[in-house]
């Protein structure tokens, strides 16, 4: 088998997608920062999700999408949306409460790592040397963000655990749903999906932090309405797509640069440090995107 075998050559519209949703969740990062700072996690996210519902129900009708998912299909829907989506949001989103945005979303987006692993490990998954290559070099990246929170984040070992138990449950959820045998159209599933994770968030929102509501601020607001339109409306759907149809390495991978975004947006919004090991990382996530979204030579 050539060595750039499992590799897969992005169109231009599938390029377009990861160039929107790198720019929209990296962003999202300080953003969900400025949300979480006065305002309680789980109740942020809840709000965001239940906001975001009318837009994800006009997409449907304008599309003419089918909402219907036949009852022998719910079980696997519900499998996925727990690992996509209600751990991930549940974890990551407190996990944002005690950590940097910056941090936070290196955090997050090493579940590229862990997806490309559970889908070698446990799927049986063949990933030719330069996939690999892309997840090491993914992976030196991250560990170079991280070096100057390591004492940092002994302070906050439960928020890291939780940062990193959302990244695996991510990963997992990616690989389930790129081997799912659900019928219907990805928008259904991402609508389903969203609803049931506002449902769970909804539940925890109202267990554990019901004694901290109160009316939002501005900045506050304005968070809201950037995830709720942007993120679980637009970046989501997409992302899932992309999730669904491509080999894992291309749909993961090829989105490490959202970390780097947050750390460098984090950096002028809300002043947190860089050091060396950040513009180091850059050009190893870039190497990373290279090994996938370049073309591979034909033999």
């Amino acid at each position: 088998m050539p060595d750039n075998a499992g590799m897969q050559t992005l169109s231009r519209r599938q390029l377009l997608a990861l160039v929107a949703i790198t720019l929209i969740w990296g962003l999202n990062w300080p953003v969900m920062k400025l949300g979480v700072t006065c305002y309680p996690p789980l109740s942020f996210r809840t709000v965001s999700i239940w906001l975001s519902m009318p837009v994800m129900v006009a997409s449907l009708w304008l599309l003419k999408t089918p909402f219907r998912v036949p009852r022998q299909q719910w079980g696997e829907l519900l499998k996925i949306a727990v690992f996509n989506m209600m751990v991930w949001h549940g974890l990551m989103i407190v996990a944002v409460k005690s950590l940097s945005s910056g941090r936070a979303a290196i955090l997050g987006y090493s579940m590229p790592i862990f997806s490309a692993m559970l889908g070698a490990w446990l799927f049986g998954a063949k990933l030719s040397n330069r996939a690999w290559a892309g997840v090491a070099a993914a992976g030196v990246g991250v560990t170079l963000l991280l070096w100057h929170e390591f004492m940092n984040l002994s302070g906050n070992p439960l928020a890291v655990g939780m940062a990193l138990g959302s990244a695996l449950s991510w990963a997992l959820g990616i690989q389930l749903l790129r081997r799912t045998t659900l019928t219907v159209p990805t928008l259904t599933i991402s609508f389903w999906m969203t609803l049931l994770t506002a449902c769970s968030m909804t539940v925890l929102a109202t267990l554990f932090e019901r004694h901290l509501w109160a009316w939002p601020s501005t900045t506050t607001w304005g968070a809201v309405a950037y995830n709720a339109v942007l993120i679980f409306g637009c970046a989501q759907t997409l992302w899932l797509h992309l999730a669904r149809y491509l080999t894992p390495v291309a749909s993961t991978l090829s989105v490490m640069f959202i970390p780097v975004i947050g750390v460098f947006s984090g950096a002028l919004w809300l002043g947190e440090i860089l050091h060396w090991q950040d513009w180091a990382a850059v050009a190893l996530m870039v190497l990373a995107i290279a090994s996938v979204l370049l073309p591979a030579r034909k033999t």
